[in-house]
């Protein structure tokens, strides 16, 4: 695909969950299901949700992103709050809730095609999303949108030394490449702190454990907020 090859091109590297299709909705209506079927008799839905965001925090550390560290949080979550011993039986409804995740289509976002077909013209996109490599690799042939991208990098976690990495591979200039996502913790923050761009664009259901104050540039980087996906036309 021909792009542009002035001083204009950019380098968009663009985050998957949450920015470019639907994520967090379908685990957040698994944890309901969960806490629903838990029905602790002590506990409030909303102090076990606190618990299974501490254990999901546990399970990160050991397990890294995806279903499977979904699932061994669940597990956890019951064996701790539950007076029921975890009988094949119930580890088995359990894993059901994981699998419910696994079974969703990809449900790309609002203008997600059209804005990406027009940038692709424009500046060279990178794929740039973490978690379990085929997890992650299943949903992006799934969702129709490798064409519109030059590379996809599938990392197990996203830090300031992961994208130094992407910049390096990829022989990228800082001051003109820029992440795109939805996520303060994984996307913004430590992009700003590898000394790149970036372009925070919100979703109304951002997984909890990706909240975190919204870092400020430091020059020479810049941020943009926006409110869509679909405004990135009006800036690049």
């Amino acid at each position: 695909m021909d792009r542009q090859t002035s001083a204009d091109t950019q380098t968009l590297l663009i985050d998957a969950d949450d920015t470019l299709w639907e994520n967090n909705i379908y685990f957040e209506r698994a944890i309901a299901d969960f806490i629903s079927f838990l029905n602790h008799q002590e506990r409030s839905p909303a102090e076990v949700r606190e618990i299974l965001n501490d254990v999901e925090r546990e399970c990160i550390v050991t397990h890294g992103y995806g279903l499977q560290s979904f699932t061994h949080a669940l597990v956890r979550t019951f064996e701790r709050l539950s007076v029921e011993p975890l009988t094949a039986g119930l580890h088995e409804a359990i894993h059901g809730f994981a699998r419910t995740i696994a079974e969703q289509p990809v449900q790309l976002l609002p203008d997600i095609e059209p804005t990406l077909e027009y940038l692709s013209q424009k500046h060279q996109l990178i794929l740039v999303t973490k978690g379990d490599y085929s997890e992650q690799s299943g949903k992006v042939r799934r969702s129709g949108l490798e064409r519109h991208f030059a590379a996809v990098e599938i990392v197990p976690d996203k830090n300031s030394q992961n994208y130094r990495e992407v910049v390096q591979r990829h022989t990228l200039t800082a001051e003109r490449t820029w992440m795109v996502g939805n996520s303060p913790k994984s996307d913004i923050n430590p992009a700003l702190s590898a000394g790149i761009n970036a372009v925070f664009v919100p979703h109304s259901d951002t997984w909890v454990l990706e909240h975190e104050e919204l870092a400020s540039a430091a020059p020479p980087c810049k941020l943009l907020v926006l409110n869509s996906f679909a405004e990135l036309v009006q800036h690049f």
